[in-house]
């Protein structure tokens, strides 16, 4: 993998936490909070598309 950059966690509450980052290459990554090592990844526009989908609704099905 290449350097990462992670934003701050992201918490629903003390035991939902994730993590985004990005890399120079225009990877996009999220993973478990302190898991980062796991972290599952695609471009950036693949990672916008999937946050707006899930603010839109798209993924409460899932829930």
């Amino acid at each position: 993998m290449s350097d990462i950059t992670w934003e701050a966690p992201f918490c629903q509450d003390s035991g939902n936490c994730f993590r985004l980052g990005t890399d120079s290459d225009g990877n996009a990554y999220i993973a478990v909070n302190g898991q980062e090592q796991h972290a599952v990844s695609d471009s950036l526009a693949a990672l916008r598309t999937l946050i707006l989908d899930i603010k839109a609704g798209k993924a409460d099905h899932l829930l």
